[in-house]
């Protein structure tokens, strides 16, 4: 009789257990009395839905982060950001590299899943560029933060609120601490201000963009012809979805939201409108006076989401973009889907189909729960099911009043949108054998 051989353990589901284990680390420090406000031990709920938020680079919260949390929950919150930003093995991986351990093939699959680069080739340098382009960018967002909050509220506290939010923003996380302008008022107060607005701006692209494509332009610089297929859709989509919608915005809120305000000042909260749901979180304005194309536009903002292998959630931006091309590949009557002069691998858009169908199901699913549950309209929880799912943390109302199943309803689409709904569902989907022998084909009607 032959042993059975222990089963190997999938990056995927190494992936998901890791950040799993970080939320529940997470939730225990903040259930610890001092990293709440008033010195009492949190509820559990509530630290759960901040843990699995912050490490799930989401924002969504329950409790206003400045006024809620001591400063050692504030920073237990931000280590769970960063962490969370990075991914968690990507973390870990660097700490193996650091006491000499080397990387072997199971660590260059996880690296692999955990930045979205698609070959093993340089992937200790690719592991480099990723520590130290984090903390130039996060840094250099810092700095320029402190310029606007050192002379608003003083060194400690601004060089300190100046850190946090250039961190949020580079991992899409949404986090804020201007609680003290009023509870989860978030950026309203700076929706004029260019430099507080555009700092953040570039901070949620950049963080956003994707490590992968990082190399390429730390590779060839503004040679763009040189890049990747992947970089040049990322960047295609980048302009895209940043131009057209702050225009779109501008018209549609013109006498609405953005009415009484001068151009400039509009132009940069319609640039902030379109930005923010690519999943950063941060909103300059009220979101509950939204018109509604501005309304719809925002959830599908939010919905795509921004880049593969980033710090950013959604369906992601090359998803969509694969579905466009198969979309026109069949109206051609083509059998290849081609983008520029290559032509995308077979599985391409069984794969973005998957993930859509996953995205959809899982908001779809949850939007009919929450409308048992709770008594809010059915947008307000259409809108903050898709912000969860897709690891926004956009809020057009408090959640703190949902009930607890739909608070954990909440959570578990956080957590799903982090991993990714494809990832999610291969991480713990049982092996099988592949068939010795292909099953008869059958057609069917579609369409």
């Amino acid at each position: 009789m032959k042993a059975k051989k222990k089963p190997v353990q999938s990056a995927p589901r190494t992936i998901a257990l890791s950040f799993l284990v970080l939320i529940l680390v997470g939730t225990l420090l903040l259930m610890l009395p001092f990293a709440s406000a008033d010195g009492k031990s949190a509820p559990f709920l509530d630290a759960l839905f901040t843990g699995a938020s912050a490490t799930c680079v989401t924002g969504l919260v329950v409790r206003d982060t400045f006024q809620s949390w001591s400063l050692f929950g504030q920073i237990v919150i931000l280590f769970l950001i960063q962490i969370g930003g990075l991914g968690f093995m990507t973390v870990i991986i660097l700490f193996s590299l650091a006491f000499g351990n080397r990387l072997g093939l199971a660590r260059r699959q996880l690296l692999l899943r955990s930045v979205g680069a698609m070959d093993f080739a340089g992937m200790r340098p690719l592991l480099k560029r990723v520590i130290l382009g984090t903390l130039l960018f996060e840094g250099s967002g810092a700095v320029l933060l402190a310029i606007r909050f050192v002379p608003l509220f003083g060194w400690g506290r601004g060089v300190y609120f100046s850190i946090f939010h250039a961190v949020s923003a580079f991992c899409n996380a949404g986090f804020d601490l201007m609680g003290g302008q009023g509870a989860f008022s978030s950026m309203t107060a700076f929706t004029g201000d260019p430099l507080v607005i555009l700092t953040l701006t570039s901070l949620i692209l950049i963080g956003g963009a994707g490590f992968v494509v990082w190399r390429d332009v730390w590779e060839h610089g503004f040679h763009v012809t040189r890049y990747s297929l992947h970089s040049r859709m990322v960047f295609m989509s980048l302009i895209f979805l940043t131009a057209i919608p702050t225009a779109l915005f501008l018209i549609s809120e013109r006498n609405g939201l953005l009415a009484d305000m001068p151009f400039g000042k509009s132009l940069l909260a319609a640039l902030f409108l379109a930005v923010s749901p690519r999943t950063a979180g941060f909103n300059s304005v009220a979101l509950d006076k939204l018109s509604g194309g501005g309304f719809l536009l925002e959830c599908l903002l939010m919905f795509v989401g921004g880049n593969p292998g980033s710090t950013a959630g959604g369906v992601k931006t090359t998803t969509i973009l694969v579905l466009i091309l198969g979309v026109a590949a069949t109206l051609r009557k083509r059998k290849s889907i081609t983008a520029g002069r290559r032509s995308l691998e077979g599985d391409s858009l069984s794969t973005a189909s998957s993930i859509v169908a996953l995205y959809l199901s899982a908001v779809l699913s949850s939007v009919f729960l929450l409308s048992l549950l709770e008594k809010a309209p059915l947008g307000e929880l259409f809108f903050h099911v898709i912000s969860a799912a897709a690891t926004v943390g956009l809020s057009v109302g408090e959640i703190s009043g949902y009930t607890i199943l739909s608070k954990i309803i909440l959570i578990l689409l956080m957590y799903f949108g982090r991993i990714g709904g494809l990832s999610l569902a291969l991480a713990f989907a049982d092996a099988r054998e592949i068939p010795a022998a292909e099953r008869p084909v059958e057609k069917i009607m579609i369409g």
